[in-house]
């Protein structure tokens, strides 16, 4: 199942117990799972399937092993693919993570980059100086939204135009339920782990922020200006919470990086030990006897090519959750990529709203939730 496969139209009101299971198990796989359980768990399936089809096919192994050159034929080249995939993939990751190293013109333009967007974030974040923690941050520009959310809510609670009102209020609901949840996502994440950028792509941003525009090209006239500045400030910290993620995507993805880069060296010596002595020690005779109808060979066999092949399963998980989090986060800005229709504003089109959208919104809207963009 895909990531995308995982989250269907389905109204959640029509979901099925079972769907709603396969979406969870999905989402857990693709995102929010541990990569070393996950890892643990592909390596588990593989081993039974190894010992399956051995049951099934019935072909003896102590004659494939010592009439064909089995062992050698299969963990030789392991051996060679075990040391280069190890060696290029910490090439890569090494070539990535020099774009860390610069020199001291190119360190303080960073620097200056980072600082000028904290000066920009703080006077909206009703704080003198924004968290240095980025989940931190990232309620506190969660919470800002909330607050800017609430207050256009009641600022045109008492507006003569009931389509308008309708409108707001039903955006204002949206924003605040997707910034709470966020919110509550951020609350005990620490960086280093998957809930920072959990909580990120857990707010759909990209399209609260398309709604509120058009919100604006449908009923701008009929906004004060008490109304109108909330409504601005509102879509200017929309447009803050952008930069933001993709700048804390791009540290998780150096922090993965690094982390892949440690986890296939440590699996690489298990499976490389484990190649060798397979190759070395084991032959048609080794391991007599059978254990629940399967030979003992088999199973040291099964174990063994499971082993070897632990760093290309680590390898696996971790590219599914990098591959899986820049999908979902392709797009800056106003517009979303994804066709899904759940939590939709039913805004009916005119000539005035079309020609006020962007290019590229035209596509069906989303809301996002846990694994969302």
């Amino acid at each position: 199942m895909s990531a995308d496969d995982a989250e269907s139209d389905v109204r959640p009101g029509d979901a099925t117990d079972g769907q709603v299971g396969r979406e969870r198990a999905a989402e857990w796989f693709l995102l929010t799972g541990r990569r070393r359980v996950a890892a643990g768990l592909i390596a588990a399936v593989f081993f039974a399937g190894v010992l399956a089809v051995a049951r099934v096919a019935g072909v003896p192994v102590r004659t494939l092993v010592a009439e064909k050159n089995t062992l050698w034929w299969v963990f030789s080249p392991m051996i060679g693919a075990v040391v280069t995939g190890v060696t290029l993939v910490i090439t890569i990751s090494q070539l990535i993570l020099s774009q860390e190293l610069g020199s001291l013109g190119d360190q303080r333009e960073r620097m200056e980059g980072s600082m000028e967007f904290r000066d920009d974030a703080n006077p909206r974040l009703d704080s003198p100086v924004g968290s240095a923690d980025p989940a931190s941050f990232m309620r506190q520009l969660l919470d800002g939204v909330r607050a800017r959310a609430d207050s256009l809510g009641a600022a045109v609670a008492d507006a003569p135009d009931t389509a308008l009102h309708a409108e707001v209020d039903e955006y204002v609901d949206a924003v605040s339920d997707d910034a709470a949840r966020a919110s509550e996502v951020l609350e005990d994440a620490t960086f280093g782990g998957f809930d920072v950028m959990y909580g990120a792509l857990t707010f759909n941003y990209s399209w609260r922020l398309y709604q509120g525009r058009r919100l604006v090209a449908r009923h701008g006239d009929a906004f004060d200006s008490e109304t109108r500045r909330l409504l601005d400030e509102l879509l200017g910290l929309l447009r803050l919470f952008g930069p933001a993620r993709e700048h804390f995507k791009t540290l998780y993805f150096q922090w993965e990086l690094v982390n892949l880069s440690r986890v296939l060296l440590l699996s690489s010596v298990p499976a490389l030990f484990v190649a060798v002595t397979v190759q070395l020690f084991v032959n048609g005779s080794s391991f007599p006897g059978a254990l629940v109808g399967v030979e003992r060979l088999t199973w040291v066999l099964a174990a063994g090519v499971t082993v070897t092949l632990l760093p290309f399963f680590l390898l696996l998980t971790y590219v599914i959750r990098v591959a899986t989090v820049t999908k979902r986060t392709l797009a800056i800005g106003p517009f979303v990529l994804r066709n899904t229709d759940r939590d939709r504003i039913d805004w009916e089109t005119d000539p005035q709203t079309e020609s006020a959208t962007e290019p590229g919104a035209e596509t069906d809207p989303q809301t996002e939730s846990a694994e969302r963009e």
